[in-house]
């Protein structure tokens, strides 16, 4: 059977941008982490291919060693659902450190507390609250 994950491809920050996503959000963490040794094609240390969980859900991302003129892009975007307020003031607050806020924290009809932003790395996410008990599936 086919598996599919997201897979977010960074330029040197993929070490710091796992780091700051498992430290953000419960139940998210490292699983393994592969890096580029002395003579291989990426600088040495940077993230060959790694795997790393958020909020129960697998991702993949690797530092590329080529050089690209593309980034990340808001059309495509993580979508966290967070079960109090204040969780969702502390992940907005972290994820929007000298990032770029796209949709600050507010009502916009269809949710009554939402915001969207880029992070410091590029990684669109869309946070919304959506009650304690409240299923997001």
């Amino acid at each position: 059977m086919a598996t599919a994950k997201p897979f977010l491809m960074f330029q040197g920050d993929a070490q710091a941008a796992m780091d700051l996503y498992v430290a953000t959000f419960p139940d998210s963490r490292v699983v393994h982490a592969e890096r580029y040794g002395e003579g291989e094609p990426g600088p040495a240390g940077t993230i060959k291919v790694a795997t790393f969980t958020l909020c129960g859900r697998e991702f993949m991302c690797s530092d590329s060693p080529i050089k690209h003129n593309f980034t990340f892009t808001p059309s495509s975007s993580i979508f966290v659902e967070c079960r109090s307020p204040d969780e969702l003031d502390q992940a907005f607050a972290t994820l929007a450190a000298d990032g770029q806020i796209l949709m600050p924290l507010g009502n916009y009809g269809f949710s009554e507390r939402f915001g969207w932003l880029n992070d410091r790395f590029g990684v669109s996410w869309q946070l919304n609250f959506v009650g304690e008990g409240a299923s997001g599936k």
